[in-house]
């Protein structure tokens, strides 16, 4: 990700100043590939939260230092703060095709390099962390570029989509608004222009990235909120279902550890038994998750659900029936 580390954008920036070569906005932008938009983000961002002494020289077309002693502030870094990078990197190593996991490597050798505090050799802190995923949804990294770009900058997103259900492909044009990372599959939120409405699209679904100049105004979380995290599993938006489900004491021990949703709610039965319920907006997740528990759960609520459920078990003797 091109701008991912913005400290490289306030180095350059700096030095350029310092040389007397008098940057701006356009030749930042050019330098690092971002909208003219994100460059004078990165300058504003140098002189009031850094205290950079900038001044624009209007016959220079460019920016100056009123102060010649002003130093960038050093990056101290702890232990910890080094550990967390070099974690995330493994967390995040496949999903996006790579991306973030080079950037955040490169960073975390800047960080070791600079910092000093941490005597572990970096071959053997690599060694000490991984993360695995299995049934996700790898993306390219492309795509994923292009929608950190159209996010960060407020820009129309434009692609194409190939729907599971139908597999139809269609061109859309959206507002990305947000980045999801589902199950380490990667998922944006965003206004989708011929449905007039909001939409998740899962990235590795997306073909042939346009990044249109065109810019939108960011619309208020609360609207697109609801897709986030009001009910179980990806499915979101439609009115929330409480699912109630019964384990069984053996499945209960482990059941007991996991959180399914932050406003689940679990009651223990005398026999060890577990109920575990949640809040559900599509049946269609919620059905595979029960499914993998077989005879250790039964779905007591709602009656709908468990038709589904039984239905399902049917189809599923009649395969294996002699």
């Amino acid at each position: 990700m091109g701008d991912f580390l913005i400290l490289e954008r306030f180095k350059w920036f700096d030095h350029q100043v310092r040389n007397s070569r008098f940057p701006n906005a356009a030749t930042l932008a050019g330098q690092f590939e971002v909208s003219s938009k994100t460059a004078q983000r990165t300058i504003d961002f140098l002189r009031d939260r850094f205290g950079a002494p900038l001044e624009y020289n209007a016959s220079r077309k460019g920016y100056c230092y009123t102060d010649a002693g002003y130093e960038l502030p050093r990056l101290f870094a702890s232990q910890e703060e080094i550990l967390a990078v070099l974690m995330a990197q493994h967390l995040l190593s496949k999903n996006d095709g790579g991306l973030i996991a080079k950037n955040l490597g490169s960073f975390s050798q800047k960080l070791l390099a600079d910092a000093h505090c941490c005597n572990l050799p970096r071959a053997v802190l690599s060694e000490s962390f991984s993360a695995v995923w299995h049934s996700y949804a790898p993306v390219h990294p492309d795509i994923f570029q292009a929608v950190v770009t159209t996010l960060m900058d407020t820009r129309i997103l434009s692609f194409s989509y190939t729907s599971p259900r139908t597999n139809e492909t269609t061109r859309r044009q959206v507002e990305p608004h947000h980045l999801q990372n589902y199950m380490a599959s990667w998922v944006l939120i965003a206004w989708c222009h011929s449905q007039n409405n909001w939409r998740k699209f899962y990235l590795s679904r997306m073909q042939a990235p346009e990044l249109l100049s065109r810019t939108f105004s960011r619309r208020p979380r609360e609207s697109w909120r609801p897709l986030l995290e009001e009910t179980f599993g990806i499915f979101q938006g439609a009115d929330p279902i409480e699912v109630t489900l019964r384990f069984t004491p053996f499945r209960a021990r482990w059941i007991r550890e996991q959180l399914w949703h932050p406003s689940q709610k679990i009651t223990n039965l005398a026999d060890g038994s577990l109920e575990l319920s949640f809040p559900v907006a599509d049946f269609r997740e919620v059905k595979m998750k029960i499914l993998q528990f077989g005879a250790d759960v039964k779905v007591i609520q709602p009656e709908e659900l468990r038709k589904e459920i039984r239905e399902e078990i049917l189809k599923m003797t009649s395969l294996y029936a002699p």
